[in-house]
């Protein structure tokens, strides 16, 4: 069984961590200010010349957009769904998650989705790829080996994407058993 349960108070400082790493790997010069707001402390972003944008997804399609990266959020209209549903999957199935039942089923179907692809979206990496790393990467650094090999597929894409250039910054890497043995 999956052996992590996180405190909600912690997932605040999480999003905003994780839109600051986002704006580093996007070549965006720091400078914008994060809140939370509500119960939940969903992030919110003060622009300089418009109203305050709220939610890490809202948040981060407008850095993608705001560093002329929209090749992070698809190519092609299906391409663009696809990581509109994989941004929704990580609000609603991996952020706040607070006890292992709820972990185990999350991580169990995102493992048969990843069975035959590299990336969540298309042939590329996209901002659900890069949001997607860092909403596992708390739950991915207190696995055990047999829980990492339990989510062979998750851990394969999780250990590809922490080696695609600027994503994991101050992130610690996480180790993978490399030497599997195949009957």
């Amino acid at each position: 069984p999956c052996s992590l349960v996180f405190p909600r108070s912690k997932m605040a400082v999480v999003n905003v961590e994780e839109l600051s790493a986002l704006e580093k790997y996007l070549g965006l010069t720091k400078g914008n200010k994060y809140s939370t707001c509500g119960d939940q402390q969903v992030p919110v972003l003060q622009t300089s010349d418009g109203p305050s944008l709220v939610g890490l997804i809202t948040i981060a399609v407008h850095l993608a957009k705001q560093a002329s990266k929209g090749h992070l959020l698809g190519g092609t209209a299906e391409e663009k769904a696809v990581v509109q549903q994989w941004l929704e999957y990580r609000i609603t199935q991996i952020s706040g998650l607070t006890n292992r039942e709820d972990i185990c089923s999350s991580l169990k179907d995102l493992n048969q989705y990843l069975e035959d692809k590299v990336y969540l979206a298309g042939h590329n990496m996209t901002l659900a790829d890069i949001l997607m790393y860092y909403g596992l990467h708390p739950i991915m650094v207190g696995f055990t080996v047999q829980e990492k090999e339990r989510y062979l597929n998750v851990s394969r894409w999780f250990n590809h994407i922490q080696h695609c250039p600027g994503v994991r910054q101050h992130l610690s890497g996480i180790v993978f058993l490399k030497n599997r043995l195949y009957c």
